[in-house]
C-alpha cells in the first residue's frame, strides 16, 4: 500500500511526463510475460517514449489541469500509458507492433496528440503514418528533385559536345 508522500510523488512524476510529451496514448499489458513487456518498453524507449503502469486514480489525479485530462478521466479496467515526447507515430508503431504480436493481450485504446483527442481507430491510422525521418526523406528528395533533373540535364548536354553530337 502507498502512502501519502509516495502517491504525490508519483504523481509529480507523471505530471512532467504529461507536460513533457507531445502526445500520451493508453494501452495495456495484461497476461503478457514480464520479458515481453521489458521488450515492449524497450522499443517504446527507443522511439523517445516512455511506458508507465499505475493506478488509475494516479494516472487521473495526474492529468488534472491538463491538455490530456479527459483521455484519464474515470478510467475502469487495467491500463498503460505511453509517454511520446519526439516521434509520436514511432511510438504508436511501437504499440501496434506489440497490438499485432500479443493480440488479445496488448490492445490500443485511444490517447491525445497535441491536445486532440484520439480513438483507437485514430491512433491505428498515426501508426500506420511513416515515421519522422521518412517523412522528412520524402520532403527533401521532392525538393531536391528539380535541382537533380536539372543538373542531368546539363551533364547530358555536356557529354554530347564532347562527343560533337550535339544539334542546336
Amino acid at each position: 500500500m502507498l502512502n501519502r508522500s509516495e502517491k504525490e510523488a508519483i504523481i509529480s512524476d507523471l505530471k512532467q511526463k504529461i507536460e513533457k510529451s507531445q502526445a500520451v496514448f493508453l494501452t495495456n499489458l495484461v497476461g503478457l510475460q514480464s520479458n515481453d513487456a521489458v521488450r515492449i518498453r524497450k522499443n517504446v524507449r527507443d522511439a523517445k517514449g516512455m511506458l508507465v503502469i499505475t493506478r488509475n486514480s494516479l494516472f487521473e489525479r495526474a492529468a488534472q489541469g491538463t491538455e490530456v485530462e479527459s483521455v484519464f478521466k474515470s478510467l475502469k479496467g487495467p491500463h498503460a500509458a505511453a509517454f511520446a515526447y519526439e516521434d509520436a507515430a514511432a511510438v504508436a508503431k511501437c504499440l501496434k507492433q506489440a497490438s499485432e504480436e500479443f493480440e488479445g493481450l496488448v490492445t490500443m485504446k485511444g490517447g491525445a496528440l497535441e491536445g486532440k483527442l484520439l480513438t483507437a481507430a485514430e491512433l491505428k491510422q498515426l501508426a500506420n503514418l511513416p515515421g519522422r525521418d521518412q517523412m522528412l526523406a520524402t520532403v527533401l528528395a521532392g525538393m531536391m528533385a528539380p535541382a537533380s533533373s536539372f543538373v542531368r540535364l546539363l551533364n547530358t548536354i555536356k557529354e554530347e559536345k564532347e562527343k560533337g553530337t550535339l544539334k542546336v
